[in-house]
């Protein structure tokens, strides 16, 4: 997650999803998978990467599927934390602790938290103690099994996205979310246009206005003036993008228009979350697209961020 229009997927074009393709949709069910324990639930099964011909590695998968990937692991003791605190490892091909991070887009580590249905999102940043114990206030708001995704760059590793699961206990009450390209939001109305096709690259623009004025000062936040992640339904593959300019470069204004680009191999449907900062406050626009299509041929470039 470093400069302009990037993404936590695909290199060069912003690409969804991330690390070995995404060449599997949903109507496709689930792809079997060697894999730590921690991904049972997501309608994967365990196996040895070479059991079965064809069967993807946890190297294979999209951002955010596999707990492990490359010798490194991200690692939670308890997966149904209390409220208030979430405290966990990234543990690299030695077995240790890792201590050693590349900042990316002023964090050196960026933590998001959404239960599977894709309600209660959250995108926070956890603070590192010298062993390499990550801890973050953190509530989980309802009932119900979540995906917690650590987005980050070992010093002198690839950037990747490792996800692991957390739970609620509780009534759960599932949520659905009808397709959207409208967002409101604290007296904020954010206007997505565009569409997302397989295959092939998408502008969309993110416009911002607040009581009914266009905002033109957007604050940077986390060296951009949006963020945004995008989640596939169902097995919440992992996107981050990142927009098109930079504050401060001469020629990306502050507002009221955030663009990105981004080109999708498969078709499906995504929730797609903004993270915008004006006034001092960070807010977060949701949103749900359909697309249509059909995977691209070969799922395209294997890489997390894209850079």
């Amino acid at each position: 997650m470093l400069t302009t229009a990037r993404l936590a997927v695909f290199g060069g074009v912003l690409v969804l999803l991330a690390a070995g393709g995404f060449a599997v949709g949903n109507a496709a069910g689930p792809v079997p998978v060697a894999t730590s324990e921690n991904d049972e639930h997501a309608g994967m099964t365990e196996a040895a990467p070479q059991e079965h011909a064809g069967m993807a590695t946890a190297n294979d998968l999209p951002g955010g599927l596999a707990s492990s990937r490359d010798g490194y692991t991200f690692s939670a003791p308890d997966p149904t934390p209390e409220p208030g605190r979430f405290s966990f490892t990234i543990t690299g091909p030695d077995g240790k602790p890792v201590t050693a991070f590349d900042v990316e887009h002023e964090k050196r580590l960026h933590l998001i938290v959404v239960r599977r249905d894709t309600a209660g999102f959250q995108h926070v940043h956890p603070e590192m103690a010298p062993d390499g114990t990550w801890s973050v206030p953190l509530t989980l708001p309802a009932a119900g099994s979540y995906r917690a995704f650590a987005d980050f760059a070992p010093t002198g590793g690839k950037p990747m996205t490792l996800g692991t699961d957390l739970s609620a206990a509780g009534d759960y009450r599932p949520e659905t979310f009808a397709p959207s390209h409208t967002a409101l939001v604290d007296g904020y109305r954010v206007e997505l246009t565009g569409e997302l096709a397989a295959g092939t690259t998408s502008p969309l623009t993110l416009t911002i206005s607040h009581d009914g004025e266009p905002v033109t000062d957007l604050q940077p936040y986390l060296g951009a003036y949006g963020h945004l992640v995008a989640l596939r339904e169902g097995d919440l593959a992992y996107l981050h993008v990142h927009p098109e300019g930079e504050p401060g470069d001469g020629k990306t204004p502050a507002g009221p228009q955030v663009k990105f680009a981004t080109a999708v191999p498969s078709a499906g449907t995504y929730r797609l979350f903004l993270d915008f900062r004006h006034h001092g406050v960070v807010r977060t626009a949701e949103f749900t697209l359909t697309t249509a299509g059909t995977p691209a041929p070969g799922g395209g470039h294997r890489d997390d961020h894209g850079h």
